[in-house]
């Protein structure tokens, strides 16, 4: 779900980082779509170098993927010849360098100081050979760094698969999307239309590596089949070669598996909030056992678990060791797994539900700021129901004085809030009614324009903060100690950045919510 503040505030991302060019060029390829090297230099009316050097950074730090595009069966012989190299611009990775400091916080409590240091190098560079880690570890320092040093730390990056090999360059990907049907049998069956995939999820697909490889650091991938044994000469020239490729491997920082740890962070302690730390515990336990099965991040169910298995994980932190069999039960039923998710002894949550719950409370919570408790009622009766309701049921339900329910209503329809359909009624008086309802998937994409619009505000005013005092920057530290008029705007910079920076942070959070879990 791209929204049109979401493109915005991804130009916005890329031209703080990499100035109007790269801009420019990601900015057409969000208005077109994929295009080649020749489109790009017509449509943003730069020049080739330099469209070249833009896309080159994008790739560079992961923020576009080339492909080329498969000759499809009625193209003639000159089609076939031409280049088909197009580039895709990511959305999600440009959107993911805001929560660079989330990520090295990830790593900083699961693992130690020295993975976080080469993870910021990841990050800043965008992805590095394992020869250009132990360049940029040895900077600063008397003696270089060994390169087995770095090569340990990383191996503890990629066994928690928090750093990945970089995908294929280009590969070669089918643009055509043909209607894919499934029909029951019957004569009066109906067809069942599936959602078309994306070209996005098409070319990641097929760029990205198996996890054998993906997560290996072995450069060499096969084995003597035929089982004959080579001589001491062979084995050190093969592991001499071997060590070459792996110096020459491209990793970068597998950003799938930060989002997947910063949902279970969060379906955590919507949990720890909605019941306590017990029931919060256990459902941390079924995530810990379940990530590395996880096929995808947004998992609406917990992959299932047995009861056994459950109590062993729990009975691995201090909290489930004081808690009984029939205590973890009761907070599997808290989590809803109702006897009809319990399959052969094994236990699955219904993690969309606790998503669904948290987006709905966040959506209210703004009603409720921003249109008051009456509005903040209709809202959430219209939101739980999920149908329609006219204007006077509603005032009824929610005890709101019969001229107030309309002018609240229509705020809230003017806004976008909620979905209208008026209805003649016929009788002995032709009446107008109104009727109301909440159309989440609708409201919810608005809610999610609403907060790229709102952090899009946010890093302008941090931009400009930063262009007005820009001079400040500049002052030796020793004279911002000193008592006085600069050192009081010095103090007032940094307050207003610790505002607008956790308040962006805060902000981001809601939007991983909506778009990401």
């Amino acid at each position: 779900m791209v929204t049109q503040f979401g493109i915005k505030f991804a130009v916005h991302l890329i031209t703080n980082h990499f100035g109007n060019l790269v801009a420019k060029v990601c900015e057409n390829l969000f208005s077109h779509g994929s295009l080649t090297l020749d489109q790009l230099v017509r449509y943003s009316e730069l020049t080739k170098d330099q469209v070249k050097n833009s896309l080159l950074v994008l790739v560079q730090h992961n923020c576009c993927q080339a492909f080329i595009s498969a000759p499809e069966d009625d193209d003639d012989d000159a089609d076939r010849l031409r280049v088909r190299t197009q580039y895709l611009v990511l959305f999600d990775n440009i959107i993911h360098r805001l929560r660079f400091p989330k990520f090295l916080e990830t790593v900083s409590r699961k693992l130690d100081e020295e993975c976080v240091e080469l993870l910021d190098g990841l990050l800043r560079d965008g992805r590095l050979t394992l020869k250009q880690m132990v360049d940029r570890a040895s900077q600063g320092k008397e003696n270089a760094v060994d390169t087995k040093v770095v090569r340990e730390i990383l191996s503890k990056l990629l066994t928690a698969r928090l750093v990945e090999r970089c995908p294929a360059p280009e590969p070669v990907v089918s643009t055509s999307f043909k209607e894919t049907t499934t029909r029951k049998r019957g004569a009066k069956s109906a067809k069942i239309f599936e959602a078309p995939e994306t070209l996005e999820q098409r070319v990641l697909e097929a760029a990205v590596p198996g996890n054998a490889i993906r997560f290996s650091f072995t450069a060499d991938m096969r084995s003597n089949v035929d089982g004959e044994t080579n001589s001491d000469d062979d084995q050190i020239t093969s592991v001499e070669q071997n060590d070459a490729k792996e110096e020459e491997i491209l990793w970068r920082a597998n950003f799938e598996e930060f989002i997947r740890h910063i949902r279970h962070k969060a379906l955590i302690e919507n949990i720890r909030t909605q019941h306590d730390d017990g029931t919060a515990t256990v459902l941390s336990a079924v995530l810990e056992a379940t990530k590395t099965v996880e096929k995808k991040v947004k998992m609406e169910n917990s992959v299932p678990l047995s009861l056994d298995t459950i109590t062993a994980e729990v009975m691995k932190t201090d909290t489930g060791r004081t808690m009984t069999i029939d205590r973890i039960r009761a907070s599997l039923s808290q989590l809803g797994c109702s006897q009809r998710m319990i399959v052969d002894d094994a236990y699955s949550i219904d993690l969309k539900k606790i998503i669904e719950r948290a987006q709905n409370e966040e959506v209210e919570s703004i009603v409720l700021k921003r249109y008051g408790r009456d509005a903040y009622r209709m809202f959430r009766l219209l939101s739980k129901d999920c149908c329609f309701h006219d204007t006077d049921q509603i005032a009824a339900s929610t005890l709101v004085e019969k001229k107030e329910a309309p002018k609240l209503l229509y705020r809230l329809w003017k806004d976008n809030y909620l979905y209208m359909e008026k209805v003649i009624a016929t009788g002995v008086k032709q009446t107008t009614i109104l009727m109301w309802k909440v159309n989440k998937p609708l409201v919810w994409e608005h809610v999610l324009d609403e907060m790229y619009h709102a952090a899009l505000n946010l890093s302008l005013r941090m931009a400009f903060e930063q262009e007005k005092d820009e001079e400040l920057l500049n002052v030796p530290k020793d004279k911002l100690k000193e008592p006085g008029p600069l050192q009081k705007k010095y103090k007032r910079l940094l307050n207003v950045w610790l505002l607008l920076g956790s308040s962006l942070m805060k902000l981001d959070e809601a939007l991983m919510l909506f778009h990401d879990f």
